[in-house]
């Protein structure tokens, strides 16, 4: 269901997403950024924050539909594309389902935690109410990039 996009230069929303994913890094959190846009302008944006906020759901992808929902007024963000850095989790994949995210564009692939093409697959069971558009593949090799280099850091 989901269909590989390769583009270059980034979407200026990507971009966004991936400075996020900086600023997570800098700030000693894991690397991800995530972007929400509406008829074409960034609503919100966010990046990992679960230590500095001690707060296990501070992923990125939830901080900027909770910021998004609150800028627009709306829990239903219905319209908006969420450009995010990595393959949403589970828990994440479930919270764009329940916002009614129209589109979702992703970078890096996440074999072992992702819940859009890996994992349960959120989107593709069927009690799953909203399915939105995904395009995977988009600033992939920037957003493995800072991934691998913050984990080798660590190690």
């Amino acid at each position: 269901m989901s269909i590989s996009a390769k583009r270059w230069p980034l979407p200026a929303p990507m971009q966004a997403a991936l400075d996020e994913a900086r600023a997570a890094a800098d700030a000693g959190e894991v690397p991800v950024g995530a972007v929400v846009v509406k008829d074409g302008q960034i609503v919100a944006r966010a990046h990992n924050a679960p230590r500095a906020l001690k707060d296990p759901t501070a992923h990125a992808e939830m901080l900027a539909i909770r910021r998004a929902a609150e800028v627009l007024g709306d829990e239903r963000l219905t319209g908006c594309d969420l450009y995010v850095t990595l393959e949403p989790c589970p828990m994440c994949a479930g919270a764009i389902a329940h916002a009614r995210i129209a589109r979702v564009y992703y970078g890096a692939s996440d074999p072992k935690g992702g819940a859009v093409e890996h994992g349960c697959r959120t989107f593709e069971q069927p009690t799953c109410l909203h399915r939105p558009e995904i395009y995977s593949g988009i600033g992939e090799s920037e957003a493995a990039d800072l991934l691998r280099g913050f984990f080798a850091e660590r190690r």
